[in-house]
């Protein structure tokens, strides 16, 4: 607990309220204030005790402040990308940093990943008050969010409360299973399906989603599970690219262990700092599993080997003072702007928890609409939309650039551009023969 001195700082005990030492009347008031807002960090839900809830809202108002306390340092880099979403932790943190990863680009050039009544339309940057409808986004559940009362979703079907190793309602009520149609289903959160997931434990319990990981450190891209585990075969990885199918897009995903990891066996290095500012800068947000190292199972309730304790955010910016490297994280708590976490191999947020790995997630721009106006061509696309902001220089950039590229046949090397580098995601140009012609859109590096 927080004590006051004569000579107007503030001083603590450590342990549960947070690091020990002395703070100024400035850090107080920041303390304080971050206290004030984590309040309502992590709300009342289903399944989470009271105690618990507790912890986590003092973790996040920990974070908070000592992200506030950062950012008055000289910096070297701060850089994030804007308009990401901060939804409160619900029905698991796999489904709460899935949907903000996937409500970010629902924002940035994908309008369809969030079609429902909630805020017109597109996906909201909070979940509070008239926005919780978001979160069947990602656990979908009968008469929320315009989905009718008779009609089980996600929540209904899969849900008993946080942590539970009980069979799935869905199987104790007899009934089918609903059709997927938010990313918790796609991604298996809290369906317990599968047995002996890639050697390491059974699931998935509620609350929960597993991802295979390749142990040798080398970036995994696209991957697929295979049956060995039972169907439906899939993983969060491939789940998302699954996700962006069933919403009309394409996606690349990737997985790898973080560079810290003592699991890597080699030849790869794992995921570097080097690589998150490479994603960040090139307008990618990534998600992050926290995980006590070498640490696969555990025992609860009726399972030996249950999903073990694991924790999911998103990266969104980094920053760097001097030698010290950070990362700017959306926690899945809610937190706010301002959670910077450094880049070691400490652990993160929660004791023991560190980073695994990290999963990229890189939607693919496509053709939408293609018209011919007499000599004219328009073409009309789906893209990649990010603005990336530096605060050192109060400068916002476009990331992602087009170029709209034709050929006469399909033969490699065939393609030429025939427009210049744009943001826009519309062209309109000249017909350029009576014959067959095909067209494609190509990112580029900003010019």
């Amino acid at each position: 607990m927080a004590r006051a001195r004569r000579d107007g700082t503030w001083g603590n005990r450590g342990g549960d309220d947070g690091p020990s030492g002395w703070f100024s009347l400035d850090e107080r008031r920041r303390l304080a204030e971050a206290a004030r807002m984590m309040r309502t960090v992590v709300p009342a839900r289903k399944g989470v005790s009271g105690a618990r809830r507790r912890t986590w809202r003092r973790l996040a108002a920990w974070c908070c402040a000592a992200g506030w306390g950062l950012t008055a340092l000289q910096a070297d880099a701060n850089v994030y990308l804007t308009g990401v979403p901060d939804y409160r932790w619900y029905g698991g943190c796999y489904g709460t940093a899935t949907g903000n990863l996937i409500g970010y680009w629902d924002r940035h050039g994908f309008p369809n990943f969030y079609t429902g009544p909630t805020a017109g339309g597109m996906a909201p940057l909070d979940d509070y008050g008239e926005h919780k409808g978001i979160r069947n986004l990602w656990t979908s559940k009968a008469g929320r969010d315009g989905r009718p009362a008779d009609q089980p979703g996600h929540e209904d079907d899969y849900y008993v409360e946080f942590e539970s190793t009980a069979d799935d309602p869905y199987v104790t009520a007899g009934r089918a299973e609903h059709p997927p149609d938010c990313i918790g289903d796609f991604i298996g959160l809290s369906q317990k399906k599968w047995r002996n997931m890639a050697g390491e434990c059974d699931g998935n319990i509620d609350g929960y989603a597993f991802v295979y990981w390749d142990k040798t450190g080398v970036r995994r891209v696209n991957y697929q599970p295979d049956e060995t585990a039972g169907l439906p075969a899939l993983d969060v990885q491939s789940g998302l690219r699954k996700w962006a199918r069933h919403c009309g897009y394409y996606a690349d995903t990737f997985t790898q262990l973080g560079e810290f990891n003592p699991e890597i066996t080699g030849p790869g290095v794992g995921f570097r700092f080097e690589d998150v500012q490479a994603e960040i800068d090139a307008g990618y947000p990534l998600l992050v599993q926290l995980q006590a190292w070498n640490t696969f199972h555990r025992a609860m309730g009726d399972m030996p080997r249950a999903n073990p304790e694991v924790h999911a955010i998103l990266i969104y910016g980094y920053y760097v003072t001097g030698n010290q490297k950070f990362v700017r994280v959306r926690t899945s708590w809610g937190s706010g702007d301002n959670v910077l976490l450094p880049w070691t191999s400490d652990s993160w947020l929660v004791n023991p928890l560190r980073v695994r790995g990290v999963l990229g997630f890189h939607p693919r721009p496509q053709i939408v609409d293609f018209q011919r106006h007499g000599r004219q061509i328009t073409l009309r696309w789906v893209g990649p939309d990010s603005v990336l902001y530096d605060a050192l220089t109060g400068k916002h950039r476009r990331v992602h650039w087009y170029v709209v590229e034709r050929a006469l046949s399909l033969e490699p090397g065939a393609f030429e551009e025939v427009s210049a580098p744009t943001t826009d995601r519309e062209w309109t140009g000249e017909d350029c023969c009576t014959g067959v012609a095909f067209y494609r859109i190509k990112l580029v590096p900003p010019p």
